[in-house]
């Protein structure tokens, strides 16, 4: 694996914010083309169960785009100014907003605290990786300990068929086989910059039915410093 601090894949700004572009329209399409059907049905349909059918599916896509929404503006938006920090009680709130549902439970326990947005940012991105991990539902816990300057992020995803992410480990460290990104891949490959812009090195682990991802500062050794080389199993 290639060293995390010499991705060999960059992308232009341009083709960067593109592919991020499209991951949010893919997320929120959905929703309000939902949204559309539901008013078409109610300036087209007279029958009072299709109307409330109609109402009903309106409010429900109306929350789930507000949902995503929120959940982009902070994960992959600017959120205040440079050097800004997150309430990681909003990061909460959005990630419930956009996670928790029948299929999958999301647990969240962190401090009370404000950090420094690269690091939330992160948190959010790995949160969303986590949801891939278990393709047919589950439970996600999320546990963020140590402070702003030294955090440590753990997130649990146990459910049936759980599984790492396919190429999401080459994707974070900026060394995808393929030697291209695309707006699939454009997520992990998006946490890994985010996570070193944040100092932050990611693992992930896998045993029987739950997928663990942690995420700790970056630590560089002597002799790597030396060297000029970094762990090769440091994803960030």
């Amino acid at each position: 694996m290639s060293s995390p601090n010499s991705p060999t894949l960059t992308l232009d700004g341009l083709d960067l914010a593109a592919l991020l572009c499209s991951r949010v329209c893919h997320d929120v399409i959905s929703p309000v083309g939902a949204i559309v059907n539901g008013l078409e049905v109610l300036e087209d349909d007279q029958d009072e169960s299709m109307r409330t059918f109609a109402l009903e599916l309106i409010g429900k896509s109306a929350r789930q785009a507000s949902a995503r929404l929120k959940f982009a503006r902070i994960a992959f938006g600017a959120a205040g100014s440079a050097g800004a920090s997150i309430d990681l009680a909003d990061a909460e709130g959005v990630a419930k907003g956009m996670f928790s549902d029948d299929k999958t439970k999301l647990t969240w326990s962190a401090p009370q605290a404000l950090f420094p947005k690269n690091k939330v940012k992160l948190l959010l991105n790995l949160v969303m990786i986590a949801t891939t991990a278990i393709p047919r539902g589950g439970a996600i816990d999320v546990v963020v300990s140590g402070d702003g300057e030294a955090p440590r992020f753990v997130l649990k995803s146990k459910g049936s068929h759980a599984r790492i992410p396919p190429h999401v480990e080459e994707l974070m460290a900026g060394s995808p086989e393929s030697g291209t990104v695309d707006a699939h891949g454009i997520l992990p490959f998006y946490a890994g910059l985010v996570a070193r812009a944040a100092a932050m090195d990611v693992r992930f682990a896998i045993q029987e039915d739950e997928v663990t991802i942690t995420a700790a500062p970056t630590v560089i050794e002597a002799s790597d410093e030396a060297s000029g080389e970094g762990s090769d199993t440091a994803l960030a």
